[in-house]
């Protein structure tokens, strides 16, 4: 199955259309999509993993691996590191986005496949569909829509499946 995400904030799944909160610069082309661009990159992108907070709910109903999240999970997002839009553990050397927040946005995280076969330096790192602030505040560049309705994607995700972003 393909869940589908529209530049102008919906997610298809399947039985209803739901809000979801994506990068202030809007969706762009995934070959124009830049680290630290505030971009959200338009494509089909496989889902890979979860990753969610253990101490904020158990682990969501699904056919995808999980993971669960601890304070030194981060995702480096240096351009010039051989680690470059992969999991590290923190502290880490060169900058990485730190997984164990203090708002909600990524008490569950799915994990897409945008530049992870092969990694290209500086075309986006840290690509997820997660949790939304309550306000739907534009993301960095991610994907993000309730709780509630994540885990209904969750609940429906196979492995296979992906999410596109149409522009």
């Amino acid at each position: 199955m393909i869940f589908i995400v529209t530049a102008d904030g919906q997610l298809d799944l399947g039985d209803r259309k739901v809000r979801c909160a994506l990068g202030p610069a809007g969706v762009v082309p995934a070959a124009k999509k830049r680290e630290g661009d505030g971009a959200t990159p338009a494509g089909v992108w496989p889902i890979r993993e979860v990753w969610y907070r253990p101490d904020r709910g158990p682990p969501p109903a699904t056919e995808i691996r999980v993971h669960c999240l601890a304070e030194d999970d981060g995702w480096c997002d240096d351009p010039a590191d051989p680690a470059y839009n992969r999991h590290v553990k923190l502290p880490y050397p060169a900058s990485a986005e730190h997984l164990w927040r203090e708002d909600a946005g990524y008490d569950i995280v799915v994990v897409l496949g945008h530049n992870d076969d092969p990694v290209v330096p500086g075309l986006g790192s840290a690509i997820f569909l997660h949790i939304a602030r309550p306000d739907y505040a534009p993301t960095a560049g991610c994907v993000a829509v309730t709780r509630e309705d994540l885990e209904d994607l969750l609940d429906q995700v196979r492995p296979g499946d992906a999410v596109e972003i149409r522009l």
